[in-house]
């Protein structure tokens, strides 16, 4: 379809944060670990560690997590962790990390004994030196304690992202959290007293009931604890997630207001936008002198039962679903896996050259930055319009321009950023995805 078609449809179709989705993975026949990445460069690797927890399950959520789950479960996934992280120092062998990340779920669910408890199996299995590389950790209101703060702090996390969506108590209620602005104000003050150099704050718009003036003033409150950055994210009613069994809709839909105005407001304060989503601030610590990493070249290792894998022929993963039970299945089945079964891949999606190709084009063209022909030329040797010569329909809309050999979104294409990721997807993996069954 040309993309002039699209013109007046919603410009929320879908949030490309990865390509392909894992609703086109499949099962696979069993490979090892040694066998996958036999030809991916061992240096500057993304480290991923999935802690699929939380204390509730809010209404928009469709994330890979189960809710209050009984100590030994959590006890047993640590334990399983500890040995996928042995077998991919058995399969293997030396790896140099870039970059760690922590996610879920909330992977402060796990109090302080067992966040240490993470650092010390990190450093022991794949010699992860915590303090001398960036380090991210997703937290929530209820359990961004001083305790666990502190373990944080310790172990080197420079960057702590907790998600509050909304300051507004009836506009978090509405969306299924049960926070209060005293306590989201208290975690903000703990994360703050523990002098984690980065702080992030995750915003929603377009939740049930919220205008455009009670969006902006949630945002004027996040703006007072000054965070280094912020995300803001729009609503997406998702299938199985609690605000889809609601039957919940839009009376009015105010997403492309509050985006605009959300936008105007941040570059007003001196924010610096990176992607439709993510506002860094002018004071935010310069991570120039970081190791580096690039997630278009370089690998991602995933670790726990839903985090992926990259490499540049096949991303991997455990299974996937977002109904309860059947996310508890599977969390189960990895509980009970063997260090020959973590030692194993066997589920993903092959990512041919064509795809490698795209997911290059979207992963760039979706960041301010823009999509550089001569970097995509460098790793593909080929020419880009060659390749994928739809980018210029953009440019017909006036949705990306063309300067200096980059192409970069306009504003008007920037707001459309989860129509042109969905729009450049190719006919294989839409078919996958369509066909999926969610469970």
């Amino acid at each position: 379809m040309h993309l002039r078609e699209y013109a007046n449809a919603t410009p929320y179709m879908g949030y490309s944060y990865s390509y392909p989705h894992k609703s086109a993975y499949r099962q696979l026949a069993p490979r090892s670990l040694r066998e996958v990445w036999a030809n991916e460069a061992h240096e500057q690797l993304f480290l991923y560690v999935h802690i699929p927890f939380c204390e509730m399950r809010c209404g928009f959520c469709n994330l890979f997590t189960t809710t209050n789950p009984q100590e030994a479960v959590v006890q047993r996934y640590l334990a399983t962790l500890e040995t996928h992280m042995q077998a991919v120092h058995n399969e293997l062998g030396q790896l140099q990390f870039s970059r760690m990340a922590i996610g879920g779920g909330t992977p402060t669910y796990l109090d302080a004994a067992e966040l240490e408890q993470l650092f010390s199996m990190s450093q022991r299995w794949l010699g992860i030196d915590s303090r001398a590389i960036p380090l991210s950790v997703e937290t929530s209101p209820h359990t961004a304690t001083a305790d666990r703060m502190a373990v944080l702090r310790q172990a080197g996390v420079d960057r702590v992202s907790i998600g509050v969506q909304s300051f507004l108590d009836h506009e978090a209620h509405g969306a299924g959290r049960a926070q209060r602005r005293p306590e989201v104000e208290q975690a903000l003050t703990t994360i703050r007293a523990a002098q984690i150099p980065t702080l992030n704050i995750d915003l929603i718009y377009g939740l049930p009931k919220q205008t455009v003036a009670t969006w902006l003033e949630s945002l004027e409150i996040a703006l007072q604890w000054q965070p280094e950055e912020l995300y803001l994210y729009p609503l997406y009613v998702r299938p199985l997630t609690g605000l889809d069994r609601r039957g919940t809709g839009w009376e009015q839909d105010v997403r492309l207001e509050c985006y605009r105005v959300g936008r105007e407001r941040l570059l007003a304060a001196g924010y610096q936008q990176i992607s439709m989503r993510m506002f860094r601030a002018a004071h935010a610590p310069d991570d120039s002198q970081a190791p580096s990493y690039c997630c278009q070249t370089d690998g991602m290792l995933g670790l726990g039962a839903g985090a992926r894998s990259y490499t540049r022929a096949l991303h991997y993963s455990s299974d996937y679903a977002v109904g309860a039970s059947s996310v508890r299945q599977i969390i189960q089945r990895y509980n009970q896996r063997s260090l020959l079964d973590l030692s194993q891949v066997d589920y993903g999606c092959e990512v041919s050259s064509a795809e490698q190709r795209r997911r290059f084009v979207i992963q760039s063209l979706l960041q301010v930055s823009g999509l550089d022909a001569q970097a995509y030329r460098a790793q593909f040797g080929s020419e880009l319009l060659d390749d994928l010569g739809q980018i210029n329909e953009l440019l017909e809309c006036g949705w990306a321009e063309y300067h200096n050999g980059s192409y970069q979104l306009t504003a008007a294409g920037l707001e459309r950023s989860d129509l042109i990721g969905p729009w450049l997807y190719s006919p294989q993996i839409r078919q996958l995805s369509e066909e999926f069954i969610l469970r």
